[in-house]
């Protein structure tokens, strides 16, 4: 699996408990053959996206304040393909 999509994977594993769209993301993820981010972005519906979009900046953050500037660069990375 891509090292962006891992990332991906892991945070959307703190949301598939509450979050009926986080757990299909994660699930779709998981279950998914995706040669990269591009590729997986192209297969998320709206609901997807929007969930995506909503979640993302935080996490983005997040891993900017633990000062790991990779998550961040890579978790930002499917941000923008979102748009």
């Amino acid at each position: 699996m891509d090292t962006t999509l891992g990332y991906l994977r892991e945070i959307l594993s703190n949301y598939s408990d509450d979050h009926s769209v986080g757990r299909q993301i994660y699930r779709k993820l998981s279950e998914g053959q995706f040669s990269s981010e591009g590729d997986f972005v192209r297969q998320l519906n709206q609901k997807e996206i929007n969930f995506l979009n909503k979640i993302l900046p935080n996490e983005i953050n997040y891993a900017k304040e633990e000062l790991d500037e990779k998550r961040a660069h890579e978790l930002n990375e499917v941000f923008e393909l979102l748009f």
